[in-house]
């Protein structure tokens, strides 16, 4: 990670630890494995929930997916649990989602770790196959709701954002030596915030001891924030706190070519 105490400026990928990439997106890439890494998808969302909204969400992931994997040229893409958002819709939706699968699948390996949303069936009359956990490059990729100590852990489950205001938040990466939270891919999801006092207490659970850095991820950046405790001291408390909030606003909404 290298000195990351103060932030650094946006870039089109960030390197977290040895091999692990943040990707705008995002998206992991493990780079021995040449493994694309998604967390939280939620496939079938807007079917699940019971509105009129068309499965949008499936297919625009879907095609964020496809293209992604095209340009890292990646092997296999690993979904990081929570690939449905409930293993109850109709058929036609399980229909969707299977079809996508099937697309993505053309164009590499498809690896389906379970989370807590797939159900105590881990969504098999869906999704066919699931992993429990995998192993690449030396880290143990699984969902993350259940944490696990002692292994070097890639997990989704938390959702880590960093909120801009009431209304808006911006997922993030968030490392440190022996365990790697991937965000949510979901656009549905307001997320935890990264630097609340529910997000220290998840993190406790899988006992890293040493400090996160945290790297913000929209379509086409990412932003490498520095250390989240530094960010927790600079975010608190009063007037610093609004300026602060504005400029992040400001550094993550901005056109990229400025």
């Amino acid at each position: 990670m290298g000195n990351m105490s103060a932030p650094q400026p946006a870039a089109g990928s960030f390197e977290l630890l040895d091999g692990a990439v943040a990707l705008p997106g995002g998206l992991l890439w493990l780079s021995r494995a040449n493994s694309l890494v998604a967390a939280d998808v939620h496939f079938g969302y807007e079917d699940v929930i019971g509105g009129a909204l068309p499965l949008w969400s499936t297919t625009e992931t879907t095609q964020t997916l496809l293209l992604a994997a095209r340009r890292m040229q990646a092997r296999e893409i690993v979904f990081l649990g929570d690939i449905i958002h409930s293993s109850r819709m109709s058929e036609g939706a399980a229909k969707a989602v299977n079809d996508a699968l099937t697309f993505l699948r053309r164009e590499c390996t498809v690896t389906l770790v379970a989370g807590n949303h797939e159900g105590r069936t881990r969504g098999e009359a869906i999704l066919g196959e699931t992993e429990e956990a995998v192993e690449r490059d030396g880290w143990l990729l699984l969902h993350g709701d259940e944490p696990l100590r002692g292994r070097r852990c890639i997990v989704g489950h938390l959702h880590p954002s960093l909120p801009l205001d009431a209304r808006q938040s911006v997922p993030v990466f968030l490392a440190a030596p022996h365990l790697i939270v991937v965000p949510a891919l979901t656009p549905y999801s307001n997320g935890l915030n990264a630097l609340s006092s529910d997000c220290t207490e998840a993190l406790r659970e899988f006992g890293e001891t040493k400090d996160f850095i945290v790297v913000a991820s929209t379509h086409d950046r990412v932003y490498p924030f520095g250390k989240r405790r530094r960010l927790q001291g600079v975010m608190s408390g009063g007037a610093e706190r609004h300026s602060r909030t504005v400029s992040m606003r400001h550094r993550l909404q901005r056109d990229p070519s400025e």
